[in-house]
């Protein structure tokens, strides 16, 4: 089929995958998407589910020609699509090595690109654009919310069939996407960014998230989660609680990132820390007493109070060292710092442990299932360069016995740290993943405290 630049204008929607703006314009011609992305001369193979499966949040990097070519089938200019798809621009070594003027791509993992991927609200797409079909685009979990349809959009990195849940029968959803807008404000003003404070609330509401199964008087999400599971639950109930997770808690979410924006509350914690005069935090604090109010749930202060280690003890700590001054500056001092191992597990990696403990329950197919693909990408590029430096070595055989060795230690040792940063990689993914230390210390050969002391510094960071 030969196509006419601009014959069927297909414009892209805002923060839309580059991929998924190239099956919506293979829709537009009557395409099969393969067919059309046969116009590119392609550096790899598409990325895929675990369990086999095309990947929903597969993402595409194109060179110069291949980005010309894109803008022609769309019928729009590249300056327009450079505004509105993130990835637009982005390139690697194995695009740079190509032909010069032949259109060339590069699949990847939209979640190491330009972060969380989501699905689209295809009614929103429709009104949009005239044609329905699915859409891919980048979405922080503090817009998951289509307010016009009542829609809680899905993460799409996860191997499951569902694009949205209705949330059109949970008022209190829709209404803390309305609010965290505010909230958004406030963070910026105090300097502490958005994604920050809403990273920090969203981790303390997932940890009671995993703690109110035992929580007698908790009927706020129990009442939710049957409400977006279609209205019961039922025998899935298991999974459920891990694809409506995010949606059920979000109103909590926001409001404890409210609440931890007030500086009303960090007086609260400093007078429960004893101010001048240091004392236990007690059980029944007006801090967390508070707290339970402002979430609706007068009960839960102090079973909060007493859930030491978590990221709500960690933001009290920092408010309260920084107050006395303790510590050298910079040490300790930022309430929004959240450690790797306290990041909640994301819906696709609870749903690969459950797919490997259902199938084989071995801590080893456990261990894997953990690590997303996004973790697993980092960790090749990671393994890649250490394989390029011992590559050197080759090389490395002439001139003096000092010169030799010098360099031979220097790559050497190179080698072994990239190794080292992979490890840590994979350990902090599995560990954010709900997999207990003492495990995956033993597979790195690690004492699992010196494990948890490194993961807790930040040192498996990339």
């Amino acid at each position: 089929m030969t196509h006419h630049p601009g014959l069927l204008r297909t414009a892209p929607l805002q923060g839309e995958t580059t991929s998924s703006l190239i099956c919506r314009i293979a829709g537009r011609y009557g395409m099969e998407a393969k067919a059309l992305r046969s116009s590119w001369h392609w550096r790899n193979y598409p990325p895929g589910q675990d369990g086999g499966g095309a990947r929903a949040d597969a993402e595409v990097l194109l060179n110069a020609a291949g980005r010309q070519l894109l803008a022609g089938l769309c019928g729009v200019t590249e300056d327009v699509l450079a505004r509105a798809l993130p990835s637009w621009g982005q390139e690697d070594a194995k695009l740079s090595a190509g032909k010069n003027g032949v259109p060339a791509a590069a699949w990847r993992i939209g979640g190491a690109v330009a972060g969380p991927v989501a699905f689209g609200c295809r009614l929103c797409a429709a009104r949009r654009t005239g044609t329905a079909g699915r859409v891919v685009r980048y979405a922080p979990r503090w817009q998951r919310v289509c307010v016009r349809h009542g829609h809680w959009l899905l993460d799409a990195d996860a191997d499951q069939p569902l694009e949205y849940l209705d949330v059109r029968g949970v008022r209190e959803v829709v209404a803390a996407q309305r609010r965290w807008a505010g909230v958004a404000r406030r963070a910026a003003r105090a300097g502490a960014g958005p994604d920050r404070v809403f990273a920090l609330a969203h981790a303390v509401v997932a940890r009671w998230w995993e703690q109110a199964l035992h929580w007698e008087s908790e009927t706020i999400w129990p009442r939710r989660l049957h409400q977006v599971a279609g209205g019961n639950a039922g025998g899935g109930l298991a999974r459920w609680r891990i694809v409506g997770r995010d949606a059920v808690v979000f109103p909590e979410v926001v409001a404890v990132a409210d609440a931890l924006l007030d500086p009303a509350m960090a007086e609260l914690a400093w007078r429960d820390s004893g101010a001048g005069r240091p004392r236990p935090l007690p059980a029944d604090g007006a801090f967390f007493r508070r707290l339970g109010e402002r979430v609706d749930r007068d009960w839960l202060g102090p079973l909060a109070a007493t859930d030491y280690g978590g990221p709500l003890s960690g933001w009290r700590g920092a408010i309260v060292r920084a107050r006395r001054g303790i510590g050298p500056p910079g040490w300790g001092d930022d309430p929004w710092h959240l450690k790797r191992e306290q990041q909640p597990a994301t819906m696709a990696g609870q749903l690969r442990v459950m797919a490997a403990e259902a199938q084989a329950g071995g801590s080893g197919t456990r261990w894997r299932a953990t690590v997303s693909a996004e973790h697993r990408f980092h960790i090749t590029r990671l393994l890649d360069e250490a394989r390029e430096e011992l590559v050197e070595l080759r090389g490395a055989q002439s001139g003096t016995t000092a010169e030799v060795a010098r360099t031979l230690l220097e790559h050497l040792s190179q080698g072994a740290e990239l190794i080292d940063r992979a490890v840590l990689h994979t350990a902090a993914a599995a560990v954010a993943a709900g997999v207990a230390v003492e495990e995956v210390a033993q597979w790195a050969r690690l004492p699992a405290e010196e494990l948890s002391q490194i993961l807790a510094a930040g040192r498996g960071e990339d």
